[in-house]
């Protein structure tokens, strides 16, 4: 299945969700922030300088969130926060990896609050859908790419977080989300399979 496909298929998963659940409390995000990815030691790499370097890339987050069931103290509901790194740089010493790479996750999630119709609310969410990297065509210091261009890998996401009600509708979001995903594929070799992408932001959350 393509990315294409796979993103139309959640698009209208949560098209259905908002349908069918039109009388229970929905929400819409939108958030700018972060993505922190750990150096990584590459196997065989010259000692002044050994390792992979990854920026910390800006990155966009938007999250349809739909409550389930809930009390005055608590609530579960479900989610999907859909993130975009769309230009992550990377540097190693040898002219070996790409120069950027591009990064998607969408991972359902279930999300449990504390205190939800309070003026502040506390937030951790679980889930797990996929990653699409999208490797440049070039290597960092010139030249053709010869690895692959387009990775998809399946992804798991852990978060935390801290909603604050301002006015009317809506409330301010911060949150820390990590997404342990798969590798792209950078024509090194780390001795890894999966790497923590860690997503922190703010943004705003309109409740309908």
């Amino acid at each position: 299945m393509s990315l294409k496909h796979l993103i139309i298929g959640v698009a209208l998963a949560v098209c259905a969700l908002v349908t069918q659940g039109a009388a229970q409390r929905n929400e819409l995000t939108g958030m700018i922030g972060r993505t922190f990815i750990a150096n990584q030691g590459i196997v065989g790499a010259p000692s002044y300088d050994p390792d992979l370097r990854f920026g910390k890339g800006l990155t966009f987050e938007i999250n349809y969130a739909r409550r389930l069931i809930g009390a005055p103290f608590w609530s579960v509901g479900v989610e999907v926060p859909f993130l975009d790194d769309p230009d992550e740089h990377i540097h190693a010493a040898q002219n070996v990896v790409p120069g950027q790479y591009s990064s998607i996750f969408i991972t359902p999630a279930a999300r449990f609050n504390l205190f939800p119709e309070q003026a502040v609310s506390p937030w951790v969410s679980f889930g797990g859908g996929f990653a699409h990297f999208g490797e440049s065509s070039t290597l960092e210091f010139g030249g053709p790419n010869p690895g692959k261009t387009g990775t998809t890998t399946g992804a798991f996401q852990a978060g935390v977080g801290l909603d604050v009600k301002i006015i009317g509708r809506f409330s301010l979001r911060g949150e820390a989300r990590d997404f342990w995903s798969g590798l792209p594929d950078l024509n090194v070799n780390t001795g890894k399979s999966r790497q923590h992408n860690i997503f922190v932001g703010g943004g705003v959350v309109w409740h309908f």
